[in-house]
């Protein structure tokens, strides 16, 4: 029998084959095949291709399938590198070509301003992709575990905490995968017990490898369950020794039976607790708990897009709200009055004044704190603000942040966003609110990943 679902019976059996054309993909990159009419979403398929595929979960609306072979192909398929990267979900897209990637990210673009905003008006620039849509990555954190009686770094097989052990990561900066390796081999000399996730025991839970792409500087943190770290001088000196470009060693410490990475407590083994990489002609301090965008190259381009949006003539004050260390935010200052940068975590703020007294910037000022809260306080002094640039996570704006903004009415807004359906939502009550969304500039950050960023300049109408 068909599964059944409070009285609705979908068109499909589990464990059954099936065989159809691909009409879509969803914003995750999964092909979309109909069963009379009925929705299956079939990761490694591409529109147009005639795919079998079984079907291996159902749910009220829609259904998944594993792909078993394609009978006829998609002109944008290309050959994969290697289908470890689909399996860790490292490179979800490998098998779609790079323009078609481009193409096929500019579309979420257009179909969130579509159905969820209401603006199919609103002019969406092609995305801006990479010459090389490989080697991006200036950040790692690798998992350690042992396989097979070996200590192993890799990547967990996706929906699970299996360990596929991998070397090449192909989208990471090349020196951080040798780097991890390097980091890997030094520890096994010495004996250092891999961490056991099932009984919470061993010693190395995570390498974490940090690089600066234009200063070649190179942060290391060792991440492990107790503060002891056996024979440590040994490990630092021979880290230091494989790695000529380390300015960082840090070890955190994280007791916790978490999927959270970092703990809440750290040493300083070598250097200090960060590194140095430049953007747009500054230069930033970087600690291992501080965000920072992973790929430098389209990172330019994407703060360059917000600077433009925001048309400053060197008059105004400016509002950088999500700001972290202050990487938008000096480059805003170069051409406002005066800029406020706000951020809720603290150790971004250090590093952002840090980095404003490296810089010799003279016309910014950082604020500790939710911004929903921080916006409320100023509009509460009756301060005045003409640009607000916002930069939030993916969950996007909170309601009070929106409402804030509508008392507070800049002239114009800039908003740079991770996420199209977030974006489209606050776009939708912006507008309401009494902004014009004047246009869209998608940038691509993660090639060979369904993820896409986008700059929208808004101005109150």
């Amino acid at each position: 029998m068909s599964k059944k679902n409070n009285n609705f019976t979908a068109p499909v059996l589990k464990n059954k084959d099936y065989t159809a054309t691909v009409e879509d993909l969803t914003h995750e990159g999964f092909g979309v095949v109909k069963i009379d009419n009925f929705p299956v979403f079939v990761e490694g398929a591409l529109p147009e291709e005639e795919v079998t595929f079984k079907v291996v979960k159902i749910g009220k609306k829609f259904a998944f399938g594993k792909l078993l072979e394609v009978l006829a192909t998609s002109p944008d398929r290309v050959e994969i590198l290697d289908k470890v990267y689909a399996q860790t979900g490292t490179m979800p897209l490998q098998h779609l070509s790079y323009d078609a990637q481009l193409r096929f990210k500019k579309d979420q673009v257009v179909r969130v301003f579509e159905r969820i905003a209401k603006m199919p008006e609103v002019p969406i620039a092609d995305v801006i992709g990479m010459d090389e849509p490989y080697g991006y990555r200036n950040k790692a954190q690798i998992p350690v575990r042992k396989i097979n009686g070996k200590m192993e770094t890799g990547f967990f097989r996706k929906n699970s905490h299996d360990l596929i052990p991998l070397e090449d990561f192909v989208i990471q900066d090349p020196k951080i995968d040798e780097a991890v390796v390097t980091v890997r081999d030094i520890l096994k000399k010495f004996h250092i017990k891999p961490y056991d996730e099932i009984n919470h025991k061993g010693d190395i839970r995570h390498i974490l490898v940090r690089r600066g792409h234009y200063t070649g500087e190179l942060m290391v943190v060792l991440v492990t369950r107790t503060s002891d770290l056996s024979r440590e001088n040994e490990i630092i000196e021979a880290i230091k020794e494989k790695l000529p470009e380390l300015v960082s060693l840090i070890q955190n410490i994280n007791p916790e039976k978490t999927n959270v990475i970092l703990g809440r407590d750290h040493r300083v083994l070598y250097g200090e607790d960060g590194y140095h990489d430049t953007l747009l002609g500054d230069t930033y301090f970087i600690s291992h708990e501080s965000f920072y965008q992973i790929n430098p190259v389209q990172t330019q381009i994407l703060y360059q897009t917000a600077i433009d949006y925001a048309e400053l003539t060197g008059e105004e004050t400016v509002i950088d709200a999500y700001c972290g260390i202050g990487t938008l935010t000096l480059g805003l200052a170069k051409k406002a009055k005066h800029v406020y940068g706000l951020e809720i975590v603290n150790t971004a703020i250090k590093n952002a004044n840090r980095n404003v007294q490296v810089n010799d910037v003279d016309n910014v000022s950082f604020k500790v704190g939710a911004a929903e809260e921080l916006m409320v306080e100023w509009n509460n002094r009756n301060d005045s603000v003409d640009v607000l640039v916002v930069d939030p996570p993916r969950k996007g704006l909170a309601k009070e942040f929106v409402d804030a903004v509508l008392v507070m009415k800049p002239k114009k807004m800039v908003y740079v966003s991770c996420n199209p359906a977030t974006l489209a939502r606050d776009l939708k009550l912006l507008h309401e609110g009494g902004y014009e969304v004047v246009q869209a500039q998608p940038v691509d950050l993660f090639p060979q990943t369904h993820h896409i960023e986008t700059v929208v300049q808004l101005r109150r109408k």
